[in-house]
């Protein structure tokens, strides 16, 4: 019983190390989408969560109201900024010079805490019924053509889509680490999957789902039950995309409709954001198992791929384990080294090659030598998992970018 259970140890870390080569390889001979030309617009309600700084959503909201994105009296974006537990008093003189018409500043009077609260505060109090609901972190800024760009994918039929998130700064190592992560996931998590026939995994922002779909996935089970859990509650993200994937919606992935976000710059933010994630990570495994399972029932490989990306363990995790037991193998079964390190290098050099692909930036390169720094806080993130009211805080953002400067230093 032992040596079936080492021999399917190997054999899961194995899949687990080259499955993304695989997946990259294939995707390399996929013929790219068409997407349509915009024939009709889609009115887009977009949504900005602030937590107790209200201020460093103002350059989002410019960044909106620069849209090339054509108005006409039918259809209008809408711009709704929740001030959850903020002082508005500097946003508001800012206010006079925007539009607005387009831009509802929403001031709750009794806290709310937690972003899915924030989301159906604003939904709550939309203008108009609008065709489709759009998310965003009030540090994100959108790229001039963000809009555009989704509404062809919704022309295109897709009722649910995922944007690219994209680096606004690259000041620091944790910066780039952060950067060189994401970087990673856009291209192994959203666009080969989406590229294949799956779904593109949910960032948390910058993705639009079709209003009556949204309104749906927030009267859920689990988001009714998950807001009496606080902080306990799984990511909103994860949640979403779960009960996207339940349905077997399609989540399409945009490469092209950019959000800018900012990225973490220190050490301490970098433990203080994965320990979240972490704890978020295993909490959603059970339900990965359930789309997996799904996929294999019902014979859609939308499904099926999506539930092997999300139940793939943390990559420090996944890189540590094969290491570990590839050391042991020495002592026990050299075979067992020989294909664990074989799957890792295989893993690394696929990392190298996404990179490569994702045309990263020159700041990520030089700085890929901060990496285990990076791995190092996300170790002692495992160790914060245990008190989720305790260890889990808002990770705070401060500097503000406007679009202009973020989109000149990208170009550099």
């Amino acid at each position: 019983m032992l040596e079936y259970v080492y021999i399917l140890l190997h054999i899961v870390l194995f899949v687990f190390l080259t499955l993304p080569f695989v997946n990259v390889l294939v995707a390399q001979f996929r013929k790219k989408e068409i997407i349509p030309e915009k024939t009709s617009q889609k009115d887009f309600g977009c949504i900005i969560t602030a937590y107790k700084n209200a201020d460093i959503a103002a350059p989002l909201v410019e960044s909106l109201l620069k849209q090339n994105y054509a108005q006409t009296e039918e259809n209008k974006f809408f711009i709704y900024l929740v001030a959850d537990e903020c002082d508005i008093s500097n946003l508001l003189e800012t206010t006079q010079h925007w539009d607005e018409e387009r831009v509802v500043i929403l001031k709750p009077e009794t806290p709310l805490r937690l972003k899915a609260k924030s989301i159906i505060y604003a939904m709550e109090h939309f203008k108009r019924p609008h065709d489709a609901t759009v998310i965003f972190d009030a540090d994100n800024l959108a790229h001039p053509n963000f809009l555009s760009e989704l509404n062809r994918y919704f022309q295109a039929g897709f009722e649910a889509v995922q944007g690219q998130r994209t680096a606004k700064n690259l000041d620091t190592v944790y910066a780039c680490a952060d950067s060189t992560g994401e970087l990673y996931k856009n291209y192994i998590e959203r666009y080969v999957p989406y590229l294949l026939g799956s779904s593109a995994v949910i960032s948390g922002s910058g993705m639009a789902v079709e209003t009556t779909l949204y309104w749906d996935y927030l009267n859920s089970e689990e988001i009714q039950e998950g807001q009496k859990q606080w902080k306990k509650m799984l990511q909103e993200d994860k949640i979403l995309q779960n009960h996207l994937l339940k349905k077997n919606v399609r989540i399409a992935y945009c490469k092209d409709a950019i959000v800018y976000d900012e990225k973490v710059t220190t050490a301490e933010q970098v433990e203080t954001q994965r320990t979240r994630w972490l704890y978020s990570y295993f909490q959603n495994v059970p339900n990965s198992f359930n789309i997996l399972w799904r996929g294999i029932k019902n014979f859609s490989f939308n499904q099926w791929l999506f539930g092997m990306i999300t139940i793939t363990p943390p990559l420090f995790i996944l890189v540590f384990l094969a290491g570990f037991i590839g050391m042991l193998d020495l002592l026990i079964e050299p075979f067992g080294t020989f294909v664990l390190f074989t799957g890792l290098g295989i893993f690394g050099l696929n990392v190298m090659w996404v990179l490569h692909l994702s045309k990263a930036p020159k700041a990520v390169w030089n700085k890929l030598w901060g990496i285990p720094f990076f791995v190092l806080k996300q170790v002692t993130a495992l160790f914060k998992m245990g008190n989720p009211n305790k260890n889990f805080k808002h990770t705070e953002h401060n500097r503000k970018y406007n679009i202009k400067e973020v989109m000149s230093d990208v170009g550099e």
